[in-house]
């Protein structure tokens, strides 16, 4: 007995793979970004809010998918990331408050993909790519 709907599978298996490869993917790479850097600046320091607010996020297509890449234009932010925090909580010079407080972190931008919203993030993958 022949076997009928093998050609159509086959296209329909194309479209699929399509499908995910393209905008599925984007989206959910969107929204990793989005939830990774949620978490990210709920512990990036805010003494004047122009790093917190300089945070960006950009998707680029490369030639075997898509990068997605999340970081700050503040010309100071790497710095900050990556400053061991060996001044947090003591005051600051000017008498505005303290250093690091009250929640901020260093190594903010990591901790906030690989720590904090690593749950959120792998729930938001399965749900992005589940058919």
């Amino acid at each position: 007995m022949p076997v009928k709907g093998i050609k159509r599978v086959q296209l329909n298996m194309g479209s699929v793979i399509g499908n995910i490869t393209g905008p599925v993917t984007e989206k959910v790479i969107t929204e990793v970004m989005i939830v990774g850097s949620g978490y990210a600046a709920q512990i990036t320091p805010i003494h004047t809010s122009t790093l917190v607010n300089s945070m960006y996020r950009e998707l680029k297509p490369e030639p075997r998918g898509m990068t997605g890449r999340v970081g700050y234009t503040a010309n100071y932010a790497a710095r900050v990331n990556a400053a061991g925090g060996t001044l947090k909580g003591k005051p600051r010079p000017d008498g505005s408050g303290n250093y690091w407080d009250p929640d901020a972190e260093p190594d903010f931008l990591r901790k906030g993909f690989e720590r904090d919203g690593i749950a959120d993030i792998k729930a938001t993958i399965k749900r992005g790519y589940k058919l």
